[in-house]
């Protein structure tokens, strides 16, 4: 099943550091191949890698090629198809943009998070809008210490945070977004 309306972003900036200091962060080689993965495996037609840092971004598009066209992507097929789907871009307003211009449409901005917040969309509620929805849908994740509070200001909606039966809650970025996808695709 294909969930071509929805798109992922993992965002490198703004986001804060563990001071609530907002930094960019830098890319980890992990964050570039699981979440690729599992946005692949879920249908998603679209990860985008955002910093603006430009060598973060050279350096992101070096290893997306390796695995996408050069000499990774005939050693592991499976790779490939999975970083087929990545983008690097310079920003959240250029992710916005890119995806606008290959939907068609402007897409709806969705922040997320470990800490409640006011109005959020349940996982029930955003999985329905998906399903009956021909909007063009962007998950945003942070890296860090989170979103920026500006940040989930601009967003159009806010998705519910995953709870567990306690009251730690830091999942690393990528179980998140497993644990996010599994809950908002529907499966055969």
């Amino acid at each position: 099943m294909s969930m071509s309306n929805l798109a992922v972003a993992l965002l490198h900036y703004p986001v804060y550091n563990k001071h609530r200091q907002v930094v960019t962060t830098a890319f980890t080689n992990l964050d570039i191949h699981d979440i690729a993965r599992t946005a692949r495996t879920y249908g998603l037609n679209r990860y985008y890698l955002v910093t603006p840092s430009a060598e973060q971004q050279q350096l992101l598009q070096r290893v997306v090629n390796h695995w996408d066209t050069g000499w990774g992507a005939t050693y592991n097929p499976d790779r490939r198809e999975a970083l087929s789907i990545v983008k690097v871009a310079a920003s959240l307003a250029a992710a916005v943009a890119d995806l606008q211009q290959e939907s068609g449409r402007r897409p709806v901005t969705i922040a997320t998070g470990a800490a409640e917040r006011p109005g959020s969309l349940s996982f029930h509620t955003l999985r329905e809008r998906l399903q009956q929805s021909d909007d063009q849908y962007l998950l945003l994740l942070g890296t860090g210490w989170g979103l920026t509070n500006e940040l989930f200001d601009r967003v159009d909606c806010i998705l519910e945070p995953i709870r567990g039966p306690g009251e730690y809650n830091h999942l690393p970025v990528r179980s998140a977004l497993a644990i996010m996808l599994d809950r908002l695709v529907p499966t055969p």
